[in-house]
């Protein structure tokens, strides 16, 4: 069975997301933990692959409060008062994210099986009809 472009979607992006993320730690290394870099990056990689997920559509407001997040964790680790807090700000966006990505993963898997059930209940229906006309 061939996959469909629905499923071939996200491969590049795991693969491009994946050489970033080796390029910033072997260039970066210790400076990224100490200043909340590294849980800034991951808090944007999230917020990235929950829209790619469509949780726009699927868990808007799980997404919105993602990037709020996100956004007052920059804000934090721009100011030099609140830069602390940065690292503690971001991995909440990155849970809030990763939970909105789940959510669109699951309200898509719930739509493609009932669309599989759907098409099983028809031909259920069209195989009772032939049987009938014999």
């Amino acid at each position: 069975m061939n996959p469909s472009f629905a499923q071939m979607r996200r491969t590049p992006y795991v693969v491009l997301t994946s050489c970033v993320m080796a390029c910033a730690f072997a260039l970066a290394g210790p400076a990224l933990a100490q200043d909340g870099a590294l849980e800034l990056m991951q808090a944007r990689q999230a917020v990235d692959k929950a829209t790619q997920a469509d949780a726009d559509q699927y868990a808007p407001d799980l997404i919105a409060v993602a990037r709020q997040g996100l956004e007052q964790a920059q804000a934090a680790a721009g100011d030099r008062r609140e830069r602390k807090n940065a690292p503690a700000l971001a991995v909440r966006a990155t849970a809030d994210a990763d939970l909105a990505r789940a959510r669109s993963e699951e309200a898509t898997a719930t739509a493609q099986l009932q669309l599989r059930r759907n098409e099983v209940t028809q031909l259920e229906r069209q195989l009772a009809a032939g049987e009938d006309r014999r």
